[in-house]
């Protein structure tokens, strides 16, 4: 809903397709239904427009946990780290809508520094970038699992596919 409405009690009317948004008996925002991708669906037009612009203004009396973080903050504080962190972190920017989405994903990440320190944390970044978990939860595992410190898996050089039963190949889904 809009960001202005933020704070209000509000009614909300759901249906299988689509989203109303009431104040005082008033519809303030309707929308079709996201089917089920479990992400953000957020317009535009109801976010700030500092958000917009990619800073996260003070929200109300509780005091916002993104207030002073930008998107050219992230990046710098993810490269001061080294080069694979910077890599993920833009990778979770760029694959949103709106890279403020990303930014708890991003700001959970740099904080890991603290706890396991550069040299884990970009071998966890290299590692999470090469499989392709591009979340805060797939990092903190592969740190806390210590799976940046074993070598990763690497394909059969002789390019010979590995050959197992439980293994069905692309034929059995066609």
């Amino acid at each position: 809903m809009p960001h202005r409405f933020a704070r209000s009690e509000v009614e909300v009317r759901l249906t299988p397709r689509a989203v109303e948004i009431f104040l005082k008996g008033e519809r303030i925002a309707a929308h079709l239904r996201a089917s089920g991708n479990h992400r953000h669906t957020t317009v535009s037009e109801h976010m700030p427009s500092s958000h917009r612009r990619g800073a996260c203004p003070r929200a109300g009396p509780r005091p916002d946990p993104w207030a002073d973080w930008t998107v050219e903050r992230i990046r710098r504080e993810a490269a001061s780290i080294g080069p694979a962190t910077a890599a993920l972190c833009e990778l979770i920017l760029e694959r949103r809508p709106h890279p403020e989405q990303g930014f708890r994903a991003c700001l959970g990440i740099v904080r890991l520094v603290r706890p396991f320190g550069a040299d884990r944390l970009e071998a966890a970044a290299t590692r999470a970038i090469e499989i392709g978990t591009l979340t805060y939860g797939s990092v903190r595992s592969i740190l806390d699992n210590k799976l940046d410190r074993q070598a990763a898996q690497r394909p059969p050089a002789n390019g010979v596919p590995i050959l197992h039963p439980n293994i069905r190949g692309p034929r059995y889904y066609h």
